[in-house]
């Protein structure tokens, strides 16, 4: 399949692109993913954009900011270096089937990335931000030192940000019925709570850094789709299953 920077995309080369990404094993129910992708970019501007994703993994989000109008896409997955990662091995069976040469991968952690003075219009994070500095965000709400850390980083993505540009966050929050009880909740074995913020730390931080109006939405399993958008996307409903949500902040 082939596509332009910025081109018009069609249904069916978004239904070819969901198809395609169920094809190479990287997410394997297609209209999930359908849904999910209109919620996380529900307000968000692609077309003609220059899109960053810190901590894309395989770049199956990047490759869909693509084929949504992205006219430059760069995914940094640190965990892409070395030949026989499963995550590089994904990336490069998505670009060979997409061929869309405006999405490159950078094997980069965001403290080591050099954009050159570039700047972008969205910059998205997706169940990454907490693996910016993992040993800091434990420790957020109670350590001086550690909200220092992070607020160096955010400043970084204030620096990659033009004015005006979008930053898309999604997380799991700290809380969650279960994780309080200290269960594995059924949906979300391998989430270890004490490893995440509630998205109100986020905003204030990133509030500190240069972001402004912060929104906050709860998000429930894509399985459910609207149904559980109904009855739980919000933060008490959310609390009962994932505890996930979705922040968007703009750069003053």
């Amino acid at each position: 399949m082939t596509g332009s920077a910025g081109s018009q995309t069609s249904a069916a080369d978004l239904d070819a692109y969901f198809e395609g990404v169920r094809s190479e094993g990287v997410y394997p129910h297609p209209g999930n993913l359908r849904f999910y992708t209109r919620l996380l970019f529900q307000d968000i501007s692609l077309r003609g954009a220059s899109f960053l994703e810190i901590g894309g993994g395989s770049g199956y989000l990047s490759f869909y900011a693509a084929f949504a109008g992205a006219r430059r896409v760069v995914c940094l997955e640190p965990g892409s270096a070395g030949s026989e990662n499963r995550r590089i091995g994904q990336f490069e069976a998505l670009a060979r089937r997409f061929r869309r040469p405006e999405v490159s991968l950078r094997p980069e952690t965001l403290q080591d990335f050099d954009p050159g003075g570039e700047r972008f219009d969205v910059l998205l994070l997706n169940s990454s931000i907490n693996h910016l500095d993992e040993e800091a965000c434990i420790r957020l709400h109670d350590d001086p030192e550690a909200r220092h850390r992070y607020h160096k980083l955010f400043e970084k993505l204030a620096t990659l940000t033009k004015p005006g540009g979008r930053l898309v966050t999604t997380d799991a929050s700290r809380y969650n019925v279960l994780g309080s009880l200290g269960l594995p909740h059924p949906l979300a074995r391998h989430i270890d709570w004490h490893k995440h913020q509630t998205p109100w730390v986020w905003a204030r931080l990133l509030a500190a850094s240069g972001f402004t109006q912060a929104r906050i939405d709860w998000v429930s399993p894509n399985t459910l789709r609207t149904p559980g958008r109904i009855l739980f996307g919000n933060v008490v409903g959310a609390f009962f299953m994932s505890s996930q949500f979705r922040l968007v902040m703009t750069r003053a």
